[in-house]
């Protein structure tokens, strides 16, 4: 047989793109609940304090430190099944998920009242943790599933550009509901309450935030069961080495690797300034524009980019680099949100329409790293195999997971510490003065501009895959494959 190695570990049709999709899409319906709804939910549904919500989230992440490197040896070191390696971990993940998810936003009688408080934080804790272990069951086999779909790093690129997509097809439902969950606060005698600018103010209601999240999770289930038929292992690997001091040895590997440790501590800065974001909008879009429907808008802004550039980013991925669009993507969208800091004397009635277009510019801005990441970090991973002979996919992919899942305890120290620092008011009937929303808005623009600018940097100066490295990587991948091949460490 002529045909080289990775021209035999690859051939991705349509099917295969859509099947890998439906993964990240089917796991994004019910994540988006957390980064979009969950925070306002705590607040204003169960009422709990923005300390609470954040030192609960930071507690989690550490359970999340000894959680996901185990989640990554089973997945490197337990025989495979007859389904492949990552792939059969579609299957057991979707239940959990789906149910966790729904637990989450489940309130009891007397949750969030006076008397029932522990109880409320006690539930609180407990559901979430549960919702993120069943959540890294999906997420490091299916982070590790791409460099077993196909060993092409154009088709890898591809790839992650069709699991951003499918993240925000999956993410868009969520805006439905944060958009049609709120109605207009009334006194005893049904007068609409005013705020201090004068406009109505709105609560969350429980009821059509229950019902959609139950119909997001069902319909999670549903894909991911679709999922596990349409994706495909073509690279079969034998199970890793399970000796004693094998998981250090692999650890070392990874924070050794340049392009691992900075493509792991971009993708933490990308993910809280995403959550960040969509959490504290939520807020923003409430409390200071009134104008909910601006949930959706913002974010059909931040993603309609993906429309036209799912068709050119790959090309120009491989004509200027991965690293090299990504950088200059990432500084606008930094630029765009400091633009927005310093419009903050704007009329609201106005600035809400600037606030949107330079939400689109920073979605475009985005979007190239979004569209992406995923082949940057496989890109890292064949450079530690490249140079030290070792790929565990598995661990490598839980550490990364655990990056992204700090992203979400310094989102969470942003967006509580920004709820702290501008006396954010929780209990029921509250009342923000024009001092707290002023700090809101300035909050709101300033922090996702500090996050972003530092990926920017990250990406100019500290990440080294170039375009040209990444085709010198390439080669010696080929080469990888070819001795692995005739080692019998995998099949074909």
């Amino acid at each position: 047989m002529n045909e080289s190695y990775i021209a035999r570990t690859s051939g991705l049709k349509t099917k295969d793109y859509v099947g890998y999709a439906m993964i990240d899409a089917a796991g994004c319906l019910v994540f988006s609940l957390v980064t979009t709804l969950l925070q306002k939910f705590y607040t204003d549904i169960f009422h709990l304090s923005p300390l609470f919500i954040m030192l609960m989230f930071i507690a989690a992440r550490i359970w999340d430190g000894i959680n996901d490197p185990i989640m990554g040896r089973i997945c490197d070191t337990v025989r495979p099944s007859r389904y492949g390696r990552y792939r059969p971990w579609i299957l057991y993940a979707a239940l959990p998920l789906s149910l966790s998810a729904v637990l989450m936003f489940l309130r009891f009688p007397g949750f969030g009242e006076e008397g029932h408080m522990t109880a409320t934080c006690v539930y609180a804790t407990v559901t979430y943790i549960f919702f993120g272990m069943a959540y890294t069951v999906l997420q490091i086999p299916f982070g590790s599933l791409a460099s077993v779909v196909t060993t092409d790093a154009h088709e890898r690129s591809r790839l992650s550009v069709w699991r951003s997509i499918g993240a925000a097809l999956g993410s868009i439902p969520v805006l439905l509901i944060a958009s049609f969950a709120y109605a207009k606060r009334l006194d005893a005698s049904g007068n609409v309450v005013l705020g201090e600018n004068g406009k109505a103010i709105t609560d969350m209601q429980y009821a059509p935030v229950i019902r959609g999240v139950a119909i997001m999770a069902v319909c999670s289930f549903i894909m991911l069961l679709v999922a596990f038929t349409l994706n495909r292992e073509r690279v079969k690997t034998r199970p890793q080495n399970a000796e004693k001091g094998a998981a250090l040895r692999v650890m070392r590997l990874l924070f050794q690797n340049r392009a691992f440790v900075s493509v792991s501590l971009i993708s933490m800065l990308l993910l809280s300034g995403q959550m960040f974001t969509q959490s504290f909008y939520t807020y923003l879009f409430d409390d200071y524009f009134h104008a909910n429907w601006m949930n959706l808008a913002s974010q059909a802004c931040t993603y309609s980019p993906m429309l036209v550039m799912m068709f050119i980013l790959p090309n120009m991925a491989r004509k200027i680099g991965k690293k090299e669009i990504c950088a200059v993507g990432v500084a606008a969208a930094a630029a765009a949100n400091l633009v927005l800091f310093f419009l903050r004397g704007m009329d609201p009635d106005v600035l809400m329409w600037v606030f949107l277009a330079l939400c689109f510019v920073s979605g475009c801005g985005l979007t190239t790293l979004v569209m992406q990441l995923w082949a940057m970090v496989t890109d890292a991973i064949d450079d530690i195999e490249v140079k030290s002979g070792s790929r565990d996919d598995g661990t490598a992919y839980s550490v990364f997971n655990f990056f992204r899942k700090l992203g979400q305890v310094l989102s969470a120290v942003c967006v509580n510490g920004a709820l702290m620092g501008m006396h954010y008011k929780v209990e029921k009937g509250a009342v923000q003065t024009m001092e707290n929303l002023r700090k809101m808005y300035d909050l709101a623009t300033l922090i996702p501009a500090v996050l972003f600018g530092l990926m920017a940097l990250m990406l100019f100066v500290y990440y080294p895959l170039s375009r040209r490295k990444v085709e010198e990587l390439q080669l010696q991948k080929e080469q990888k494959l070819k001795e692995h091949y005739e080692n019998k460490t995998i099949d074909i």
